[in-house]
């Protein structure tokens, strides 16, 4: 049966559902998705560029929308829900990764054809990377002034220093269930780089030794380890792709360049489900 329309809302026009005027453009807003390649030179290899940064800005944005719920479903002992929105997590990395793949068809003679309309812009600029890593447990607040210009955009990112990483919440979740964690590391400054600790080690050793007792919590693990590895694998497709490209040159932004980026290689996350293995 037709649903009947309000004579008042009839009489002024007024219309209260708008689905069936939706259309997939309007719906993704893709006038504003496709007008926002906007080239500064004329050469055809420009468009590959930007759209690759601009789409992996989109999946690390999704990444930060999963992660961010994850972590309160840690903070709040519902682990269960966690799993899938790592698993999330974990799937949106390896499209990442490939996309250094599709980067690399970039040689370096073309990249030098455009290379300086690019101004002082640079990867190492990118706010929602440095979110990332900092939700994983890699906090520095030297990288901070660089983002300086931007206020909104660096308190984002200083809330984000002070507030507990993903894995600050999985060793929350450990004392939880009656693991000894010193309290150092539970009352820990969260704006700095977390550092090893060997009641942590000791702590997912038990949690590993006794996988029927703490199932969740060895889930819980297992998926960080997952997202910690794929992390450290964008990494160095990162790095390779750089090198393949501009060579050691410096960075547009002025970094190191593949220098920095091979530094970053030995700071894996996670520090303790890495060295427990060895003893298990």
């Amino acid at each position: 049966m037709q649903k009947k329309q309000n004579p008042f809302e009839l009489e002024k026009g007024i219309h209260t559902d708008f689905q069936e005027e939706m259309s997939y453009t309007s719906y993704l807003q893709l006038d504003k998705i496709l007008s926002s390649q906007r080239r500064l030179s004329n050469h055809h290899d420009e468009m590959l560029f930007i759209i690759i940064h601009q789409t992996s800005e989109l999946w690390m944005k999704l990444i930060l929308h999963e992660m961010e719920a994850a972590i309160q479903c840690i903070l709040d002992d519902d682990l269960e829900p966690s799993f899938k929105m790592f698993a999330r997590i974990s799937r949106i990395q390896q499209q990442l990764i490939q996309s250094w793949g599709v980067l690399s068809t970039l040689t370096p003679s073309e990249y030098m054809e455009f290379r300086e309309c690019l101004g002082h812009a640079s990867g190492f600029q990118s706010y929602q990377n440095r979110l990332i890593e900092f939700a994983l447990g890699q906090k520095n607040i030297h990288v901070l002034p660089v983002f300086q210009h931007d206020q909104h955009i660096y308190e984002q990112l200083m809330r984000a220093l002070h507030a507990p990483s993903v894995y600050d919440a999985a060793i929350k979740a450990l004392a939880v269930r009656g693991l000894s964690i010193d309290q150092e590391v539970l009352q820990r400054d969260y704006s700095q780089n977390y550092q090893p600790n060997a009641s942590v080690e000791k702590a997912w050793l038990t949690v590993y030794r006794n996988v029927d007792r703490y199932w969740d919590l060895y889930e819980l693990a297992e998926k960080l380890v997952d997202i910690g590895s794929q992390q450290q694998i964008w990494r160095y497709m990162h790095m390779t792709t750089v090198e393949r490209i501009i060579g050691y040159k410096k960075g547009t932004g002025g970094s190191s360049g593949v220098s920095y980026l091979k530094k970053a290689l030995d700071r894996p996350f996670f520090p303790e489900l890495w060295t427990l293995r060895t003893k298990l």
